[in-house]
This record gives structure tokens, sequence and C-alpha cells, in this order.
């Protein structure tokens, strides 16, 4: 009988559940985007904990339907359990809970972030030991990965993550929420040298990142243009992309160099992002180093890579019990051997 794991992630405002076998990759994958947000701008935590109790299940339903899978053949299930949303991350955690015991399925929650490194994996092996940048609207950080399920973080973002600056940019250019695809989108017809924006920390030596300064700059800098036309707005979002794109890309270089890495991964919402991608092959994939990316649905929340994280934790024997916990914020950390 072949090895299914079921994924199911709820830690934000995207319902997604897949089915992951570790000899055909993703079975099947499905994710429902929430749009009430969009009108206030940003995720409302009560309306996506609700918008989740609502598509979970029939999502499920449609996903198991589609890879013609039962719940008792199920090798094993895996839920995102934190960091994220409490309420949303409950949803799953505790729907997953409810699959486990009725079928006696093991479960293992995942830390979102390892969902995210995983992504590289859904596809094509992992070259490893290897550095990845998880990038998205809640973290930026440069992980250390000797293997899968040995991390350590040695760089992090001081303030705010890049995709919460991508975000609020947008809403400073009043373009559609969500700010990163909307600000890319904008940019392409811009000019990058238009506004010199500042790179935080450039300088420091270190692999940490700073955003908030960023943000500031484009705020007065919005603040003081007269009348903003299109072109203004594309130029603005040109610049600031840049800002942004330039510090990930240097700090990231800094440390392959530094470290002697020779194998490079994106992951997170903002590994979508076209210009991070090729400013990226640029400046590592010239300097000899194999980088690499999931394809742009494996770089937002997914279940599809929650579901391959489990895999790899069921099949070391790291299982949880019904008494698994959610919870809001966490580091990363390490579990294998």
């Amino acid at each position: 009988m072949e090895e299914l794991y079921l994924g199911i992630e709820t830690s934000c405002d995207d319902t997604s559940c897949a089915i992951y076998s570790p000899s055909r990759g993703v079975v099947v994958h499905r994710t429902a985007a929430q749009l009430d947000h969009e009108k206030y701008g940003g995720v409302v935590p009560e309306i996506a904990s609700r918008s989740h109790m609502r598509t979970l299940l029939p999502l499920y339903e449609t996903v198991t339907g589609e890879a013609g899978v039962e719940l008792p053949s199920l090798a094993g299930i895996g839920v995102t359990n934190g960091p994220g949303l409490t309420g949303s991350l409950l949803v799953g955690l505790s729907f997953a809970k409810a699959l486990a015991y009725g079928s006696g399925a093991r479960l293992a929650g995942i830390h979102h972030i390892e969902g995210h490194i995983l992504a590289n994996a859904l596809e094509n092996p992992l070259v490893l030991p290897a550095l990845v940048l998880v990038v998205s609207g809640g973290h930026t950080q440069l992980v250390a990965m000797e293997k899968i399920g040995r991390y350590e973080v040695i760089g992090s973002t001081r303030d705010d993550a890049a995709g919460e600056a991508f975000d609020k940019i947008g809403k400073l250019l009043a373009l559609p929420f969500p700010g990163g695809p909307s600000v890319e989108l904008a940019a392409r017809t811009g000019n990058r040298a238009s506004y010199d924006f500042p790179r935080a920390l450039r300088h420091s030596g270190g692999y940490d990142f700073s955003f908030s300064g960023l943000k500031t700059a484009v705020r007065l800098e919005v603040e003081s243009i007269p009348a903003i036309t299109p072109q203004i707005v594309s130029d603005v979002a040109a610049s600031a992309q840049e800002a942004i794109v330039e510090a990930l890309v240097d700090k990231s270089f800094l440390a392959v160099k530094e470290m002697h890495t020779r194998s490079f991964y994106l992951a997170g919402g903002v590994a979508a992002n076209c210009r991070l991608r090729e400013l990226m092959q640029e400046r590592l994939g010239s300097a000899g180093i194999r980088v690499s990316w999931p394809r742009p649905e494996y770089c937002t929340d997914n279940a599809a890579m929650i579901a391959c994280a489990a895999c790899h934790h069921i099949r070391a024997g790291r299982v949880d019990g019904l008494d698994l916990n959610s919870f809001a914020r966490g580091n990363l950390l390490s579990w294998a051997a």
C-alpha cells in the first residue's frame, strides 16, 4: 500500500489541505484563500479563525476524495501548530487531533518555518548542507541547515519582516492587499533608481536584517509628494522593492561566503518575488552557489509543505500525542539527532 500523508495548514488566513507521497510527491493540494480581509487592509484574526471553521472540513473532504484515500489508510497526519494566529492554529490543530483520535493515525506538529524550508523538498531532493533564507510576512531569517531536522538560525530581522515591509509600503501607495504582489506588479513599470531608500545594517558585518527604517523613509517620501501619479507609485514601488531585495541578497551572499556553503534555498511567501529570485541568482549563482526555490504556489502558506515535513518527522519516529498544543511565537528548533 502506498505511503500517504495528510497535511493541514491554518496558521494565518489561508485554509489548506494536501496529500503527499514520498514516492510521488504532492498527490493533491488545495488552498482556500480568504478574501474578507482586503477591505480591512490586513488579516483580522477573528475573521480568519471563523473562516477556517467553515472551510476546513469541506476542503479535507475534497482533497481526500480527489486523492481517493480514506482516513484509515493514511500513514500520518501533519499539522501546523505554530507560530501563527492562535485562533487559526487551534482550528487546524483540533481538526487534526480529531482525525488522529478517530483513525489511530500518527500525528506530527510542524513548525511553520520548517514547513516553508521543506517546501524545497516537494519536487526535488535537497542538496545538504545548505543555507536557507526564509522570508515572509512574519519572518525573515537565515537558517543553516545541516540536514532535515537540524537547523541553526544565524540571522534574523531586528524589527519588521521583509514581507511586512512590502505590505506596509503597498498600503502607503494605496495598492491592493496583500501588498507584496501588488508592489511587485507596480514595480515592473517603475525606475529602481528613482529614490535612494536605505539599506539598513548593510555594513554591520553580521547576518541580521532591519526594515523599519525603510518603511519610515518610504512614508516620509510619499507624504512629501504633492500629487501621487501612477508613475510615481511605480517608481516608489520599484525603488522600495530594490532596497528590500538588495538587503536580503547582500546578507545571503555574505553568509554563504563566510560559511563556505555551496547550496542555497529561498523559502516563504516573498520567495515568489521575481526580482528577489533574479538578483539572488545573479549574485550567488555567478559565484558558483547552487540557488533554488519552490514554485510560487509552494512559497505561500500551503499544506503540501506540512505533509512533506510530517513524512520526515514520522519516518524518523518523532510523533506527537493528543496533548499537542499550539504556540503563537516560538523559535525553530532542531529535532533530529
